[in-house]
């Protein structure tokens, strides 16, 4: 449907669904607030994942593409994203919702550090500059008190770096795996790491009521994403992007504001521009190292 449209413009499509996909797993995942915990969450939505991608698989003729031959890597991305999804289910409950997506905003940036040992890219100069900034911008959205720890706010600034590290490895995976092989082994290893923490003391709470429906928009919204996200990295680099996930910030800030009435804090807004001036500095710098 999209074979006329070029790959950049592509990418910022797919993206754009990733937003709208994570703005709803956001709402859901507040509304299953104390009722299951965020590995139960996990656990529901991939098992819910398995089905739907093997129903869509086997609908358009792509299930033979699901394969073992990277099984390795598979487990290795899933591990990353299980800790960094779980992490963001959890400060979902205790921060506001713009602050949480600001700090996914250092995702990029770790992408950028971490890329030269991962994908054997070059850590520039340029680089090292733009996460500084960066990072100088996270330190405005945290405003960390030093005279406590906040478990919330370590939780959203890992949940990042766990995001990072699961990019990379979709990138790396994007080289020789489909997206339907992608998605299988995301929702199957996930469904897996849920089980085995969620079960873990013996009791699994089972979702009732309109919590089924909530369960299943996590499962649906999780699916688009990461196939939007997997998509887009077909299309684009991973350092072109990442960065267009800042299109999060202005939907999710209008739902905190007029769902959950939290506050439109200006320092949230300033430290995510300058987390933003951080990436926009790297993706010239990249575009610049490629046409040279």
């Amino acid at each position: 449907m999209m074979t006329g449209i070029s790959p950049p413009i592509r990418a910022t499509i797919f993206m754009i669904g990733a937003m709208i996909s994570f703005t709803l797993m956001a709402i859901s995942g507040r509304a299953l607030e104390a009722k299951l915990d965020t590995f139960e969450i996990m656990t529901y939505r991939s098992l819910f994942g398995i089905i739907l991608v093997l129903v869509i698989a086997r609908m358009a003729g792509t299930h033979t593409e699901i394969r073992r031959v990277r099984l390795g890597l598979h487990i290795v991305r899933n591990l990353f994203h299980f800790a960094g999804q779980n992490l963001w289910f959890y400060a979902i409950l205790y921060i506001p919702l713009s602050q949480l997506f600001a700090f996914e905003f250092s995702t990029p940036l770790w992408v950028a550090i971490l890329a030269p040992f991962v994908l054997k890219e070059q850590l520039t100069a340029s680089r090292i500059m733009a996460a500084s900034l960066g990072f100088f911008g996270i330190l405005l959205v945290a405003r960390p008190d030093l005279s406590s720890v906040d478990v919330a706010l370590i939780a959203a600034a890992l949940c990042a770096v766990g995001f990072a590290g699961a990019a990379l490895c979709t990138k790396l995976l994007t080289r020789t795996e489909s997206t339907t092989s992608i998605l299988f082994w995301l929702t199957v290893l996930q469904a897996i790491f849920g089980i085995v923490c969620a079960g873990y003391d013996g009791q699994i709470d089972v979702p009732r009521g309109t919590e089924i429906l909530w369960v299943l928009i996590i499962g649906i919204c999780g699916l688009m994403a990461h196939f939007c996200i997997t998509s887009a990295l077909q299309c684009a680099p991973a350092t072109v992007v990442t960065p267009l996930e800042f299109l999060r910030l202005p939907l999710i800030t209008v739902v905190g504001y007029f769902m959950y009435q939290e506050p439109l804090e200006a320092l949230v807004f300033l430290g995510a521009g300058i987390v933003l001036l951080a990436n926009i500095i790297n993706l010239r710098a990249e575009y610049k190292n490629a046409s040279s």
